[in-house]
């Protein structure tokens, strides 16, 4: 038996407007426009993608699951995520490398150091 990683489900109070601000930060294309189901990949054909579905209720503890990226420029992208409508987020973590951000509906993920000031000097 084999399984193919189809996507990531995401509870939204407003599917298109998460969905569209989650295309917008990962730079990916829209597969599915419909207010209820909204679907983003990182191309057409590409899988895995996300997929933002509309749910009664409102988020109200941290995220069980959430995604960390890894950027070339951590500052940077921080920054750019930020201009776009994300906030930083307190989940307990303290001081870390990474940095933990929320999207437009409180989801939390993190963006890592970049892969050059994640490696152990030599």
């Amino acid at each position: 038996m084999t399984l193919e990683w189809e996507q990531v489900i995401v509870d939204a109070s407003d599917p298109a407007a998460l969905g569209r601000w989650w295309a917008a930060a990962l730079e990916w294309v829209i597969v599915g426009d419909d207010p209820d189901e909204f679907e983003i990949r990182p191309s057409e054909g590409r899988l895995p993608g996300l997929l933002f579905v509309r749910v009664p209720e409102a988020k109200t503890l941290k995220n069980r699951l959430h995604l960390d990226f890894r950027p070339d420029d951590q500052e940077a992208e921080v920054a750019r995520l930020l201009d776009l409508g994300a906030a930083r987020a307190d989940v307990g973590q303290g001081v870390q490398t990474w940095v933990v951000l929320e999207d437009p509906e409180g989801n939390e993920f993190c963006v890592l150091r970049s892969r050059a000031g994640a490696r152990a000097p030599s």
